[in-house]
């Protein structure tokens, strides 16, 4: 099989589509999926430039959410059969024709959704979901910030509480990416370039219920300001940073939480495993999908061949939601 290999670490020029080994059958429990297309996350730039290695066993090949059909199921695997249209989560091995991956972190795509764009999905749905529903309580008539909006975290938080009727605030770094961010339903659009996001909310006259944080430690110290007693903040990634001083006593005078969370390195099942997280979302936020509430939002399509530009364009402070790779052909698109 064919898949994306790379000649050591750094620049997107490492990467390159080249033959490799082919995967074994599925076992008990799994299940191999022809892959149609790829989402690409910020973790797969870190990852080639050698910051970010996947968890043991994992597959070396980047990649941590696909698309395509079921080419074979293994034992024990009841509710998945071949030529399923489907799309997993994954600990690695995305960029490549064909994956094989438990069936738990399996999720059936919507007839009427199509086949690659459902590619930008696995990933920022558990994410979004683990963090702001199952950990955070998400619910109607709380004030979410989420910091970059215009992001395929951001675009897919937006969604998810909005339909859950939670009033929603969002960081961004152009007019492009807050028109975005508006047309998908935050009443708040803050330019991080030319406005301080805590200022914006104590002049709408309370602070964020929840924070859904990417930079880590840049923006600890004013994330604390920007909550609201009993706030909650969710630190999802460290673009900012790993390190910074906390004020205890900021955070104890506003009663406030800060959780930090991985998925990448979650168990794949038990208690807080990726299997507990699929569950809830083909039960909680698949109807959602299924019926428009909730789409992808695809900023680009590229060939396989071209993951060097599409790594590029996810770094770009123009792209607007998910990056996904075309990888395979199917007749089921």
């Amino acid at each position: 099989m064919y898949a994306v290999t790379l000649d050591g670490f750094g620049g997107p020029e490492v990467m390159r589509w080249a033959e490799v080994p082919d995967l074994p059958a599925p076992g008990p429990g799994e299940v191999a999926i022809e892959v149609v297309a790829a989402g690409v996350n910020r973790a797969d730039l870190l990852q080639r430039q050698g910051f970010y290695p996947p968890p043991p066993g994992a597959s070396e090949i980047i990649g941590l959410e696909c698309s395509g059909v079921i080419a074979e199921v293994g034992a024990g695997v009841r509710d998945l059969r071949p030529d399923d249209r489907v799309c997993a989560l994954l600990s690695g091995g995305g960029y490549a024709e064909r994956v094989v991956v438990p069936a738990t972190q399996v999720l059936p795509v919507p007839a009427e959704l199509d086949l690659a764009a459902a590619a930008a999905l696995p990933e920022v749905a558990a994410t979004v979901w683990s963090n702001l529903v199952m950990r955070a309580g998400l619910h109607a008539g709380q004030l979410l910030l989420i910091h970059g909006g215009g992001s395929g975290i951001g675009t897919h938080a937006i969604q998810v509480a909005v339909s859950r009727g939670a009033r929603v605030a969002v960081t961004a770094g152009s007019r492009l990416k807050l028109d975005a961010c508006a047309e998908l339903g935050a009443s708040i659009l803050i330019n991080y370039r030319e406005q301080d996001f805590v200022e914006v909310l104590r002049a709408e006259g309370s602070g964020a219920d929840i924070i859904l944080d990417v930079m880590g430690a840049a923006y600890l110290a004013r994330n604390v300001d920007a909550l609201a007693e009993d706030g909650q903040l969710v630190v999802i990634g460290m673009q900012g940073g790993v390190k910074a001083e906390l004020n205890l006593g900021a955070l104890l005078g506003k009663r406030g939480t800060i959780h930090a969370t991985n998925l990448r390195r979650r168990p794949a099942t038990g208690r807080g495993s990726k299997a507990e997280i699929i569950a809830e979302l083909r039960q909680h936020l698949w109807p959602l999908v299924a019926d428009g509430t909730v789409t992808p939002v695809v900023h680009a399509e590229l060939p396989v061949t071209e993951v060097g530009e599409a790594h590029r364009l996810l770094d770009s402070d123009k792209t607007v939601g998910k990056v996904i790779l075309a990888i395979g052909e199917s007749t089921h698109r």
